[in-house]
């Protein structure tokens, strides 16, 4: 059974039904990390975002996704990051060559591994993603779109750079009649427009509404590869903002179906994507529909390295916590709303988790198969509400209540259900699991604890049942340097091996 699927269009400020450009496929693309560092929870919850979307597409849509998140490797921030004499170069990176692209290269493939293996962690498959682009691979097809850009009067040379006109592209009218709008996705402040006045920084704030870089010129020893524009030697690197317009032209062609980010890439980025393709491509449309995600805060505070509550995913998991377990936790809001961090949610969403979890296997230990013959209890609910409540514009956390209504029905009959009942339960759930990404339909695992690892788990709940916190934080440390994870109850403590 397949739904039609509801989205939120940042384009046109309303829900609409998806229907995407070619019938049964959906070509989508996310923006990806900048690999100059590891990337913290905010930038996950974007991630996780465009992976239950393409999940719901694919799950419940029924749509072949082809989804495309590209790797920005070359920027203000991975070049400072690459510098030779960085501060940001580590042992495991290897020591610098002296050549600024190999060392930009080197650099940046340790941050990308990084990144690869925690999202990972947090269930995004490396087999649904149609390709992950790096930037520096694509720079042939970035200068091809520049001279475009230029050819129609939009961009200009100017102290061996190459700008957006923002002015001019205004005035732009395009094959079909249509004059350019700078603004369609972001809605501008003219009275901050300052017509002439150029930006050369990566990233600016929406008061800086401007012409934009598109090719910045070269730097000290900076990596630079040659460009020629309007019969000047222009030898630099691309500005952050053509990189995706390129990339997902090449991979995709345009107009593709989905565009994907959080809401601080509206402006400039996302506008400046658009206004880019259309100037070049002249493509009124790179995307049909533009999905993004709202901010996350940690204890109802933006995250900040000054204030203490800045975490990468390894930072959690330190403490004790599981990359599904967190998963889950940032589904307990809509993607449209901030989404509070606290450990207390985490906590609770996890004894959520494991409680269907141990659903599952109870099912499974029935015999349960998700293969086998199926037949519905009269006295389970339909799951069916929980899958509209996905198609509905990915609303999760009611998805999530639904969920919990059919679980607990289904813990009721179980010992009087019928294999094939069992079976139908197990194939619902396994289908739910397609789009949530946290449960395991395994068989149950056994492990045992050894002597030594039993002993420092039970002085920790000492420790913290005094109050210790440092030493319970210190063993709680311990036990993960050692392999295993320990979640607190109010009654007691689990210890599991760490996956």
């Amino acid at each position: 059974m397949t739904l039609p699927i509801r989205l939120y269009n940042s384009l046109t400020k309303s829900v609409e039904t998806f229907s995407p450009v070619h019938d049964g496929i959906v070509r989508m693309y996310s923006c990806g990390p900048t690999v100059y560092d590891t990337a913290h929870i905010g930038n996950l919850r974007a991630f996780i975002a465009a992976d239950t979307l393409q999940r719901t597409l694919r799950t419940i849509g029924g749509y072949d996704v082809r989804w495309v998140m590209n790797v920005t490797d070359i920027d203000d921030k991975t070049i400072d990051g690459s510098a030779r004499g960085s501060v940001r170069w580590k042992e495991d990176m290897g020591p610098q060559t002296g050549d600024a692209l190999v060392d930009l290269r080197t650099f940046t493939m340790y941050f990308e591994r990084l990144f690869k293996a925690d999202i990972q962690a947090v269930g995004i498959r490396q087999d649904h993603f149609f390709a992950m682009p790096r930037a520096t691979d694509y720079i042939k097809d970035m200068q091809e779109l520049i001279l475009d850009i230029v050819r129609h009067g939009v961009g200009y040379v100017s102290d061996g750079s190459v700008y957006f006109s923002t002015s001019a592209y205004r005035n732009l009218e395009l094959p079909d009649g249509r004059r350019a709008t700078y603004g369609r996705i972001f809605q501008i402040d003219e009275e901050h427009f300052r017509e002439g006045v150029r930006i050369d920084a990566d990233e600016y704030d929406r008061e800086s509404v401007s012409d934009f870089v598109l090719w910045k010129g070269r730097k000290g020893q900076e990596p630079y590869w040659d460009f020629e524009v309007d019969g000047q030697n222009v030898p630099g690197r691309p500005g952050w903002h053509i990189e995706c317009s390129a990339m997902s032209k090449v991979l995709l062609g345009l107009p593709f179906d989905i565009h994907t980010g959080g809401v601080d890439l509206r402006f400039p980025h996302h506008e400046d994507e658009l206004a880019q393709c259309t100037a070049g491509y002249h493509s009124h449309d790179q995307a049909m529909f533009w999905f993004h995600n709202e901010f996350l805060e940690v204890e109802g505070r933006k995250m900040s390295k000054s204030l203490g509550n800045f975490f990468v995913l390894s930072d959690l998991v330190q403490r004790g916590l599981d990359p599904l377990d967190i998963r889950y936790a940032m589904m307990s809001a809509h993607y449209r709303s901030v989404y509070n961090f606290t450990f207390e949610n985490v906590s609770a969403m996890a004894k959520g988790r494991r409680r269907i979890q141990e659903t599952i296997w109870k099912l499974i230990e029935h015999g349960a198969s998700r293969d086998g013959e199926k037949q519905y209890h009269s006295d389970v609910p339909s799951i069916a509400s929980v899958f509209e409540r996905f198609a509905d514009d990915l609303h999760t956390p009611t998805a999530m209540s639904e969920l919990y209504g059919y679980v607990s029905s289904v813990d009721v009959v179980m010992n009087t259900m019928s294999d094939s009942e069992r079976n139908a339960a197990l194939a619902d759930l396994s289908r739910v699991n397609d789009v949530v990404a946290v449960w395991s339909f395994d068989a149950r695992p056994t492990h045992s604890i050894p002597a030594r690892i039993q002993q420092l788990a039970d002085e920790r709940w000492a420790a913290r049942s005094a109050k210790n916190w440092a030493e319970s934080d210190r063993l709680r440390d311990v036990l993960a340097a050692e392999g295993w994870s320990v979640k607190d109850g109010a009654a007691g403590y689990v210890l599991e091996p760490r996956s």
